[in-house]
């Protein structure tokens, strides 16, 4: 069988922004490359990216959205921090302007809509029931993966911001979105996912042999919490415990790519110089910076040896 081929974006907020530059960057090299990608996966900031670039929407407006855009998303104005009592009480940002912005760039158009491009998207759903539980029904959450294959499951139907919104909706920073939170917080590397769901007979029963998987991270930063132990309650851990979830799981995903992939898998997510967070919106252009400057001679190696 021929190589079936997919590209994931991890979650990050802002450092998107570095996988997308990336991206530009790679596609410099490998011009073509885009068009032979059988599937798109991405969590989060990184899901808005893989539905952007299965919508058609070339790189260089991707960038410009995270450059132009990223200070009215992640803005925190005094009336809402008097709100939510500085965070304490709410999430950080409105996810209103987020919400605009994707509107404006995918209107009103449904994953069915994707020209043939096949997306997967990972997010979280609070509760599996919008309704009374019949007898014998439990209720519960449960990760979700959007997809747009076809099958009695497909989520073709639904709208491409809509996903995104629920994608990119993390805990603390946004509000939860029609009752999903972001994916991040369960796959936020979505590349050991897209390898169950290549596998799968609607996507044409692929077999591991065949996949190839470019794996593209927002960077990796050097946070730690020091010493030996830490007596601390629901105030101390707060958004520390939510970045220690979504970078953990991470590394599990890129565990099991490899020992499943081997050389078939390829991750770039390099340390960062310096810790940057996922709201830092006055790093944009540092970001940039950083993602210009990083070394990706043995990606593309290994893009033109797997013929990616």
């Amino acid at each position: 069988m021929a190589a079936y081929r997919v590209l994931a974006f991890d979650g990050g907020g802002i450092l998107g922004l570095l996988s997308a530059v990336i991206l530009r960057r790679l596609l410099a090299k490998r011009p073509g490359m885009l068009a032979g990608i059988d599937l798109l996966a991405g969590t989060s900031t990184g899901g808005i990216i893989a539905l952007a670039v299965a919508f058609g929407v070339p790189v260089d407006e991707i960038i410009t959205l995270y450059r132009e855009k990223g200070r009215r998303i992640f803005d925190d104005s005094w009336l809402d921090d008097l709100r939510d009592l500085g965070g304490l009480t709410g999430a950080d940002y409105d996810s209103q302007r987020l919400k605009s912005e994707l509107t404006r760039v995918f209107g009103t158009a449904r994953l069915r809509d994707l020209r043939g491009r096949r997306v997967l998207v990972a997010a979280f759903d609070l509760d599996n029931l919008d309704r009374v539980p019949r007898p014998g029904e439990v209720r519960h959450w449960k990760p979700k993966f959007f997809h747009n294959f076809p099958g009695s499951d497909s989520d073709g139907a639904e709208s491409i911001v809509d996903v995104a919104m629920r994608t990119s909706a993390a805990p603390t920073y946004f509000p939860s979105y029609q009752g999903f939170i972001d994916g991040g917080v369960v796959a936020n590397n979505p590349s050991l996912a897209a390898v169950a769901q290549a596998l799968d007979s609607r996507a044409g029963a692929q077999v591991l042999g065949d996949i190839r998987l470019l794996s593209l991270g927002t960077g990796r930063s050097p946070t730690f919490v020091s010493g030996q132990r830490h007596d601390w309650g629901y105030a101390a851990w707060g958004k520390q415990l939510v970045r220690i979830m979504i970078d953990g799981v991470m590394g599990v995903a890129d565990f099991q790519c490899t020992q499943l992939l081997g050389s078939r898998y390829h991750r770039l997510d390099p340390w960062l110089p310096e810790a940057i967070d996922l709201d830092d919106v006055d790093k944009a252009e540092r970001i940039v910076e950083i993602a210009e400057s990083i070394d990706i001679r043995a990606t593309v190696r290994w893009l033109e040896e797997q013929r990616f």
